[in-house]
């Protein structure tokens, strides 16, 4: 999911009453939702589990168990720092260390539980197994969510500086985007369900909800070395697949030869589930271009990478024959 939903689950948390369990509670809810995310800076670094974006920190080893104490420690330092400069802090709220770590915990437990919704998949058990785990419920920026949260925080928010009781609301809100997301739950396992009735060889099933129109589906699923697609609609044509079966192209020699000879080629294999390939040959060149069938066909997926190459042999034959 996208940070600013991240955010809102940690910040609904806090506002439903736990931020009142310990000084900074609410910026260990907030942070930690957040926290896993830091994967994103360690992106060369040398051992893959962490160089993976959705990898080891996205993981129960990585972010639910290791780094949690690490942000309440850092936010314990910070507390300790400001106490010393005289800050007077407006909550009153006494610093709880406990209760801090507590929060962190549950704060950072958002995070692979709402990555694992989405289509874009999580190393749940990393560094133990490269497993790409998905649920499929939610599509990875889904303003539903925005809303419900959003609004619900705000008009929290408002009470509790007019001294109004204001945990409530934001209680209801998280009771509302969990039975949205077990209704979503829902409508990808009837999908899914389709797929294999149709399809009985369909393996690594993907049911992808467009923005908006959370109801729908787009799937995809491999066979054998091609992939099939379907669209799922729950209050529409309900099950429509498509006939033809889209090549994968990965046993390509060029294909096979780019991926050995570049290395953003080989990293973005390590993250794609379903990878798909298109190649352009020319005289001496070839552009080899691979995407991820969940987001789009070949080179039109939404995250396609690219290589130029040159064809082996093919420029040094021509010339052998001119001299």
């Amino acid at each position: 999911m996208d940070n600013i939903t991240h955010s809102l689950a940690g910040w609904a948390l806090g506002q439903a009453g736990l931020k009142t369990r310990s000084r900074k509670g609410l910026a260990a809810l907030i942070l930690g939702a957040n926290m896993p995310d830091i994967d994103v800076f360690f992106g060369n670094a040398p051992w893959d589990p962490l160089a993976i974006h959705r990898g080891f920190t996205h993981g129960l080893v990585g972010g639910v168990l290791f780094l949690p104490p690490v942000l309440a420690g850092l936010l314990w330092l910070l507390d300790r720092w400001q106490l010393g400069r005289g800050t007077a802090f407006k909550s009153g709220l006494p610093m709880h260390f406990g209760w801090l770590v507590a929060l962190a915990y549950l704060g950072a437990l958002t995070h692979p539980l709402l990555d694992l919704l989405t289509t874009y998949s999580i190393q749940l058990f990393s560094p133990l197994s490269r497993s790409w785990y998905h649920a499929d419920g939610l599509f990875i920026i889904d303003v539903w969510i925005w809303l419900v949260l959003g609004g619900a925080i705000f008009w929290s928010k408002r009470r509790e500086k007019k001294r109004r009781p204001w945990r409530r609301i934001p209680q209801i809100a998280i009771a509302i985007v969990i039975a949205y997301i077990g209704a979503n739950l829902l409508i990808t396992e009837r999908a899914d369900s389709a797929v294999r009735a149709l399809r009985p060889q369909a393996q690594s099933i993907f049911a992808s909800p467009p923005p908006f129109w959370s109801w729908r589906r787009d799937i995809v699923w491999r066979e054998d070395h091609c992939y099939g697609r379907a669209r799922y609609d729950l209050f529409g044509q309900g099950f429509t697949a498509s006939k033809a079966c889209e090549p994968t192209n990965m046993a390509d020699p060029l294909v096979r030869f780019a991926v050995r000879t570049d290395p953003s080629l080989a990293k973005f294999l390590k993250w794609s589930i379903l990878p798909q390939a298109d190649v352009t040959r020319g005289k001496c060149l070839a552009r080899v271009t691979i995407g991820d069938a969940r987001y789009g066909e070949g080179k039109r997926s939404r995250l396609a990478r690219e290589a130029v190459i040159a064809i082996p042999g093919a420029c040094l034959d021509n010339s052998r024959r001119r001299s």
